[in-house]
């Protein structure tokens, strides 16, 4: 692994009619608890409620394999399965992909 070296994945949402503030309350308690301590940083995260949408970037330490091994580590946790547990469906459409090059 590069020291220094993150690697972004840029996470948006289309969420499913009618559950976009109990996503938000959703979110907002538990991502903030389980991806830092599954060693990610959550480096933003925006809504875009006229559209039904939720944007956030989640960043860890390394290159794309790197993040890949961390990120199969973090599905196959006990703490993540405990915040999706009786949780409906919220999200209607994923798109989630690794970012590039930064450019401002």
């Amino acid at each position: 692994m590069m020291e220094g070296m993150r690697t972004i994945q840029l996470r948006r949402y289309t969420l499913v009619d009618g559950e976009y503030d109990a996503f938000v309350a959703w979110w907002q308690d538990s991502m903030p608890r389980v991806r830092p301590a599954a060693g990610f940083a959550i480096d933003f995260a925006y809504g875009l409620p006229a559209t039904n949408e939720f944007v956030w970037a989640v960043s860890a330490e390394g290159d794309e394999g790197a993040f890949l091994a961390l990120e199969k580590e973090y599905m196959a946790s006990d703490a993540r399965a405990e915040v999706f547990a009786g949780v409906p469906q919220r999200v209607a459409a994923y798109d989630i992909a690794f970012v590039g090059e930064r450019f401002a």
